[in-house]
């Protein structure tokens, strides 16, 4: 299964919503600003009410949040529906941070994210009453690329990047950095800042989470970054390995030195991310799950069918899996928040 694969499986999902919507004289919107509370069925957890089934009883799982994480969750999502044709899960990709908004308020039962949840959001779902399971469910390594025409910039610095993208920075050419580069403008391309590859890329290159230039083109979509990056010479940006892999004939990883010496420089690959090499830019990924929620049989297989079998389905997307004792303390977290 390839992102390609993911994208046109969302691409009918929204297509049928849009299909139900005008049926039924409801409004359907794109999926990360979703109305799926129009549908029949509804159950409680978290404070609100939401839906579960459409009105031929068809159960629901509705995911939110990070576009590094989708592609995995999406995969998951379609793998299990194949052996659960009674449940359709919905994913969407509002950001880490857009999730988030969404899971405190209890509208969604499971919100991916690319960063740890914040003290403020944590403290917004104790205010709702929801009480969570945070998971682990893979590791990636965020990759800084470049156009495969770029064969001056072999390798860059932590301090290098944190002078480009830090706030106030005054670096707009490539000379800048490295005076044997070009004296030619850099196109910049990054996660907009509900994003938590934002989140974490400003916090371990520039010091401080959310500290970032805002002249660079934003986007919570990872594709429209490929397409940014892929189509000038002169472009830099960053998001997840699972993107730069799929897309890796069109794009070229930078190999980035947490030393200061580019000798030290290490590229992104599936065994220096594993390895804890690929640093300082490799880092976990998550679900946070609605624990009362998992009283429902179809949140509590989906979410044990997502360790069980997602592991592989981490691999084929890009991603680096759980080394083993990390999944089998997220199994046994599982296990114990629905009871068994």
């Amino acid at each position: 299964m390839t992102l390609k694969s993911v994208t046109v499986g969302l691409t009918t999902l929204v297509c049928s919503l849009a299909l139900l919507a005008s049926n039924s004289g409801c409004e359907v919107s794109s999926t990360s600003s979703r109305t799926e509370d129009s549908e029949a069925g509804s159950a409680t957890g978290g404070g609100v009410e939401l839906p579960i089934g459409s009105e031929e009883g068809q159960q629901r799982v509705l995911i939110d949040g990070s576009s590094t994480v989708y592609p995995i969750s999406q995969a998951v999502a379609e793998e299990f529906q194949g052996s659960h044709p009674n449940v359709k899960v919905v994913v969407g990709t509002s950001g880490t941070g857009g999730g988030f908004k969404k899971f405190v308020a209890g509208e969604t039962d499971i919100n991916d994210a690319s960063r740890p949840i914040k003290a403020k959001e944590a403290t917004q779902c104790a205010d709702n009453g929801i009480e969570y399971l945070e998971m682990k469910v893979a590791i990636d390594g965020i990759s800084v690329v470049v156009n495969p025409e770029n064969d001056w910039c072999k390798a860059i610095t932590v301090a290098q990047l944190k002078q480009l993208w830090e706030p106030g920075s005054k670096v707009t050419r490539w000379s800048e950095l490295d005076p044997s580069w070009p004296d030619h403008e850099i196109q910049l391309y990054g996660p907009d800042p509900d994003s938590g590859t934002f989140d974490y890329f400003t916090d371990v290159i520039c010091g401080e989470e959310g500290a970032s230039r805002t002249e660079y083109t934003p986007s919570s979509d990872d594709n429209i970054l490929v397409r940014g990056v892929s189509g000038g010479k002169y472009a830099l940006g960053y998001f997840g390995f699972a993107y730069y892999l799929e897309n890796a004939k069109k794009l070229k990883a930078v190999p980035v030195s947490a030393t200061g010496d580019v000798a030290d420089a290490v590229a992104p690959t599936a065994e220096t991310i594993e390895g804890g090499k690929y640093v300082p830019l490799s880092r976990p990924l998550f679900l946070y799950v609605n624990k009362a929620r998992l009283a429902r049989p179809e949140l509590a297989d989906f979410v044990t069918y997502y360790l069980a079998a997602g592991q592989d389905l981490v691999s084929e997307v890009g991603y680096v899996r759980l080394g083993k004792e990390t999944h089998a303390e997220t199994v046994e977290a599982l296990k114990a928040a629905i009871g068994e």
